[in-house]
């Protein structure tokens, strides 16, 4: 009878559905084990991406090589080329031992290197070319591993999204999904803003689920104002799933006392 009152979820449940889905793939088929015990939440801060450049490229660089690291791919052949040398590649061919990311994982044989370029415009929006990066890791390891998420392959741009947070980039990726072109319009530059699949309820949905995993508390202060509250949402629609959801594997990484 008094339904209306209760708040809506975040999601709807397909949407819901689709994301958690997607990120328990992530976690099957890129190194789960890694995220739980090393993965930590990157944020926009001289904590995780210090240092000073000189240039364009120096920058570019620097944010590429600590990106990396965060996402534990320091073994991956993965190089950065100027975007005027960027050229269609066939992707090499990865062998690899132990595990996949981390300082556990070791190239036994690689083809080759995949070469990544970058959008200079985004050097003046240093989350945008964090997030960008991140995206273009996931994409690296789809293609390595040969598994295509929930949906099939028309899915795999929005699953990049996922597989980014899932490394714990899901401030930067939340933060970036819009850009406010400000009261003149005059500082909005729209070939620095990164292409996004998913929606910003949807990164905040990603984000807060990162958190309640690994306990994180410290996500809602780097989030632009407006997403706050969606990262409160989630979290209690997350709780809820925590009381109800009979998916084994989801229930053992979100028990009812992290939510």
């Amino acid at each position: 009878m008094f339904s209306w009152l209760k708040p809506s979820p975040l999601l709807d449940a397909n949407e819901q559905q689709w994301l958690l889905d997607t990120f328990l793939w992530a976690y099957e088929h890129f190194d789960g084990d890694y995220f739980l015990n090393h993965s930590p939440l990157v944020l926009p801060t001289n904590e995780f991406f210090a240092g000073r450049s000189t240039s364009v490229a120096q920058m570019a660089t620097q944010v590429f090589a600590q990106v990396k690291e965060h996402a534990g791919l320091q073994a991956w052949p993965i190089e950065l080329v100027e975007a005027n040398q960027a050229a269609p590649q066939n992707f090499p061919l990865m062998q690899f031992a132990g595990r996949l990311r981390g300082d556990a994982a070791v190239l036994q044989q690689s083809t080759g290197s995949v070469m990544v370029s970058y959008n200079p415009q985004q050097i003046n929006q240093p989350q945008d070319l964090i997030a960008s990066f991140a995206q273009t890791f996931a994409r690296v390891m789809i293609y390595q591993t040969r598994q295509l998420p929930p949906g099939g392959e028309e899915f795999v741009n929005a699953a990049t999204e996922v597989i980014a947070s899932f490394f714990g980039f899901g401030v930067m990726l939340s933060n970036t999904v819009y850009q406010f072109r400000g009261g003149c319009g005059k500082c909005y530059n729209p070939y620095a803003n990164r292409s996004s699949d998913l929606s910003e309820q949807q990164h905040v949905f990603l984000l807060a689920l990162f958190c309640v995993i690994k306990g994180e508390q410290h996500a809602a202060k780097h989030l632009k104002g407006h997403l706050r509250g969606y990262f409160k949402k989630a979290t209690k629609d997350l709780k809820l799933l925590a009381n109800q959801s009979a998916d084994p594997l989801l229930l053992s990484l979100i028990s009812e006392e992290k939510a």
